[in-house]
């Protein structure tokens, strides 16, 4: 598959809601956009960075420099056989995997419709719709959480995620659980805590919760290892595990019983088939993480989502939740509890091109030589 050319965009789209998490809140999402053109073909990938490096070290001023100045140049007119090829001629570039991720999977995308396969079975797929649950950001009060909760449970959501931080967690979780006592509920700390606070984590252990994600360091997997050996609820790692060479030490270490997958944050899905594979032999369960993701980036989590080894539900809730106009033509939605991978070749979704144009901060085309 040879690269033609491609287009890299900046968008802007506000949220439908106020999300607040332990490191601030969000009311729109910035969004780096890829187009890559070969062969007659379009392939999309999206950035999940923020303007800020609030979550992990990437941004995405520092991503569109890269994918710009470096990536690009490099991919443009070269005729790339597979995904690994291009994996290939970026590995001595270290780090930056939300970067890399952005053009690996729009080669994804290519590389399965030059195909003529929807990109799930091209990764090893087993399913052709994806358990879901929702994500829900901390709240002004707890009786707005338990309305918020009772709402999504009636839509039909198969776990409940609820975002905590020192002083919003235990009282919160406790009065859920009291009024929803068969829920699958979950709480997500975003790095909120350290070990002094072992005995606040510790009384989390009473409400049965099916597992704690990423309460300490953001780079952390020895702490981890020390506090799950401490704590009945497994801890589900999220943002440490950035490579397939992380999660095997965090194997090793029992620094985590289940996995939050994000191929965004691993680089793209070529590096995610290695954690799959690492998680499984171990017997470690995984679900689909979500960076409030748009369109093209939802549909790369689902076909991903779609291996053997998520056997928990995911973020990848319905579209509708986050936009009032998503950036793609196809609806992307979930009904009880269960979310449709999107037909066709590739990641199965097209770009509303004259929505996309109206959302565009900044543009780049540029073509091989």
């Amino acid at each position: 598959m040879r690269i033609e050319a491609a287009e890299l965009r900046i968008l802007e789209l506000p949220l439908k809601f106020r999300f607040e998490t332990s490191f601030g809140v969000q009311t729109k999402r910035t969004i780096l956009l890829l187009r890559l053109f070969g062969e007659g073909l379009e392939g999309l990938g999206e950035g999940v960075m923020e303007r800020l490096p609030l979550y992990r070290e990437e941004t995405v001023e520092g991503a569109r420099y890269l994918l710009e100045e470096v990536f690009l140049p490099r991919l443009l007119g070269q005729d790339l056989p597979n995904p690994e090829a291009l994996a290939e001629a970026l590995r001595p570039f270290r780090g930056n995997p939300m970067a890399k991720a952005v053009v690996e999977m729009a080669f994804y995308d290519l590389f399965a419709k030059g195909l003529g396969k929807p990109l799930w079975q091209v990764l090893g797929g087993v399913r052709t719709r994806v358990e879901v649950g929702v994500s829900l950001g901390i709240q002004p009060t707890v009786e707005d959480t338990l309305r918020a909760v009772e709402k999504h449970l009636q839509e039909g959501y198969r776990r409940i995620k609820l975002k905590i931080k020192p002083g919003w967690d235990y009282e919160v979780l406790k009065a859920v659980r009291q009024a929803f006592p068969e829920a699958t509920l979950t709480a997500d700390a975003n790095s909120a805590y350290r070990m002094a606070d072992l005995p606040r984590l510790e009384r989390l252990d009473e409400l049965g919760l099916d597992y704690i994600e990423q309460p300490l360091g953001y780079d952390d997997l020895l702490d981890h290892a020390r506090l799950q050996a401490r704590l009945k609820t497994p801890i589900c790692l999220d943002e440490s595990l950035t490579s397939a060479e992380k999660a095997r030490k965090a194997i090793e270490l029992r620094a985590g019983l289940v996995f939050n997958l994000k191929p965004a944050r691993l680089g793209g899905h070529g590096e995610s088939l290695k954690v799959h594979a690492l998680a499984e032999a171990a017997g470690i369960p995984l679900w689909m993480g979500g960076m409030l993701e748009a369109g093209v980036g939802r549909a790369h989590n689902l076909h991903l989502a779609t291996l053997r080894g998520f056997t928990k539900p995911g973020d990848v809730s319905s579209a509708s939740r986050y936009w009032e106009e998503d950036i793609v033509e196809e609806a992307l939605e979930a009904e009880e509890g269960l979310m449709p991978v999107p037909e066709g070749p590739g990641i199965g979704v097209t770009l509303k091109l004259p929505f996309v144009e109206r959302v565009t901060l900044w543009r780049r085309y540029v073509s091989a030589s």
